[in-house]
């Protein structure tokens, strides 16, 4: 007996969004009621809650989260719980998760952004901007919470400035259940086979190339270019899938499916 489930069986995974803002000094009582409000929206869409692990706007946005019962991860400056809770003096019950990269308070920003499926901005001051900067270079989708405080009625301004195409998409609203509405809705029909190609380096392809056409070899379906889930490379061939649970079930028997194209050529 096992206690294994088939792939296709499982709980699809949920998307993660990153709360970045504001985490020291005087903070509105209603700008934090607005970023508690925007983690009661993220839980309530069944998606899960990404912070700095820190005090201020993204705490607010943590239990809010865990109010409604959602999961909340929290990417760690510190190298242990010890350092995290006395040195940092940052908080931990909100989060159920606690990722401790010991990269300090600027390090850690892009664990933060990279760990993150869309990234929403919540007033903020100069380590916002710079986790604004990294989502903004390595085209995420950004939402920001206009009107709670910071720079978040300037990031607009910010950006036109900035005049680069990296592919991100950023989404503004004042209201939070809205604006994550809006990024879900972008996300699911548009930006989530996005790559991340401009933090690669010019000198390497993007993750899915311009290739032809080919036909998943698990379940037979024809995968257009530059619309395939997953890639695998194997005897010298690169092969595409239509989706992760495709790739996967390749994964456990390549040699089947292999031999399978072979028959079929």
């Amino acid at each position: 007996m096992t206690n294994e489930q088939p792939i296709d069986a499982r709980t699809p995974m949920l998307l993660k969004i990153g709360v970045m803002g504001g985490a020291g000094g005087a903070i509105a009582e209603s700008y934090l009621q607005r970023a508690q409000v925007l983690g009661e929206a993220i839980a309530d869409a069944n998606c899960i809650v990404v912070t700095g692990a820190c005090p201020g706007l993204p705490l607010a946005a943590a239990r809010g989260a865990a109010s409604r019962g959602g999961m909340v991860i929290g990417i760690s400056p510190a190298l242990s719980l010890d350092e995290h809770a006395y040195h940092y003096g940052s908080p931990t019950l909100a989060h159920d998760v606690l990722v401790f990269t010991g990269s300090g308070l600027m390090g850690r920003e892009v664990v933060n952004i990279r760990t993150s499926d869309m990234v929403v901005i919540v007033g903020g001051s100069s380590g916002t901007l710079g986790e604004l900067a990294i989502a903004y270079d390595e085209g995420k989708l950004i939402g920001v919470l206009t009107g709670t405080g910071g720079f978040s009625d300037m990031v607009k301004t910010i950006l036109e400035t900035c005049n680069k195409e990296t592919g991100a998409r950023v989404l503004y609203h004042d209201e939070p259940r809205q604006l994550i509405q809006d990024l879900l809705e972008v996300y699911q029909a548009e930006h989530f086979r996005h790559p991340s190609i401009f933090c690669r380096g010019n000198d390497e392809e993007p993750i899915f190339s311009d290739v032809p056409a080919k036909r998943d070899l698990v379940c037979g379906m024809i995968v257009p270019p530059r619309k395939a889930a997953a890639r695998r490379k194997r005897c010298d061939g690169e092969f595409v899938f239509c989706s992760l649970s495709c790739a996967e079930k390749f994964d456990e028997q390549p040699t089947r499916y292999l031999e399978s194209q072979a028959y079929d050529l």
